[in-house]
């Protein structure tokens, strides 16, 4: 299956006319129309830096000294 992402302003109700498309005549497609965002809300870059969707992005990373040593043995008690 190709999907092809477009977004478009309806400029007359009930109506869309879509170009460009990147499909040949006598080719079947389905249609799925979804209501989305406005074009000038997804642009603004405030509302996009709101969402900050990789907090840990760019943060110095945790360092382990011994990674493969054992952790807490002294808290098992079959080994006492």
């Amino acid at each position: 299956m190709n999907a092809h992402k477009i977004e478009v302003i309806l400029t007359e109700d009930g109506t869309l006319k879509l170009q460009g498309l990147p499909f040949h005549a006598g080719e079947a497609v389905e249609v799925i129309i979804l209501s989305a965002k406005t074009l000038q809300n997804q642009a603004d870059p405030k509302s996009q830096s709101d969402k900050n969707l990789y907090p840990l992005h760019d943060t110095q990373p945790y360092q382990y000294d011994e990674p493969t040593e054992p952790v807490a043995l002294e808290d098992w008690e079959v080994l006492q």
